[in-house]
């Protein structure tokens, strides 16, 4: 890792006062989606989950509740979040999904978001992945693509934004731009009728996404400052400009690539 740490330890800490509500605030700019996905790929009665980097287990309550699927295992590093929440079909493992002997079982939904962006060794996790999908599921990925470029215009936001990934890529390794080729990993991991989507939740003056961003700079501010691209003074004007009706910018997209594993036999 660039700097040593990984998500959880240098920033994003979750023993950190106030962690599950920045979740939260970003399962409430994107669960609607991820749900109405899930279901159009036909999650529902019947269904053994895997949700990958559950945090506060928002999706997989959802899964039980309103897809009515059988069980869902919730998996993440620091449980604390998900067992606190606890519904009856919710299955929490504490565990590392890098690790080599990571193995829970098969699964006909394997489901991660915004996790693999966060970890090295992507391509060969997303193989790792795969196999986890029982014969006819399927695997679901969705991460960050970051939509400010050279040639959007400089405000507070964007200049806040373009810091903030090189602070958590150089911190956590935090990398989104290879997020766009999740098609072409799912094609190599030999998954089938791949395809993806993008959604952008609109930034709206005190928005779920509005302050789950502002909430997000807090956090990740030194490793942020460290970069040199911004000051305090910076990143207390991009909170500001985000709360304001002088707010003109795109989020963060989220990348959602699906693809499907081949029945087995003839």
């Amino acid at each position: 890792m660039p700097g040593g740490d990984r998500y959880g330890e240098a920033v994003f800490r979750p023993e950190q006062a106030g962690e599950a509500e920045r979740i939260d605030f970003g399962a409430l700019a994107y669960d609607d989606i991820t749900m109405a996905r899930l279901r159009e790929l036909g999650v529902g009665p019947g269904w053994h989950c895997l949700d990958v980097g559950a945090g506060t287990g928002t999706v997989s309550r959802r899964l039980l509740d309103e897809a009515g699927v059988a069980r869902v295992l919730a998996v993440d590093r620091d449980t604390r979040f998900l067992s606190a929440r606890l519904v009856p079909g919710l299955d929490v493992l504490e565990a590392d999904v890098t690790a080599p002997d990571f193995a829970p079982g098969r699964f006909r939904l394997v489901h991660a978001r915004f996790v693999l962006m966060h970890l090295p060794e992507r391509e060969r996790l997303i193989t790792a992945l795969a196999e986890l999908v029982a014969p006819g599921g399927v695997l679901v990925l969705s991460d960050a693509v970051d939509l400010t470029s050279d040639r959007t215009p400089d405000t507070p936001y964007t200049e806040m934004m373009r810091a903030m990934w090189q602070g958590l890529r150089a911190t956590i390794g935090t990398d989104v731009s290879w997020v766009p080729s999740y098609p072409q990993l799912l094609r190599g991991a030999g998954l089938v009728s791949v395809a993806a989507e993008i959604h952008v939740p609109p930034l709206l003056p005190d928005s779920p996404i509005s302050r789950f961003w502002a909430d997000t700079w807090e956090r990740s501010r030194a490793a942020t400052l460290a970069t040199g691209l911004v000051d305090d003074a910076a990143v207390d004007a991009a909170v500001r400009y985000l709360d304001s009706d002088e707010c003109a910018a795109l989020s963060a997209g989220m990348l959602t690539a699906w693809g499907w594993k081949t029945m087995e036999g003839p």
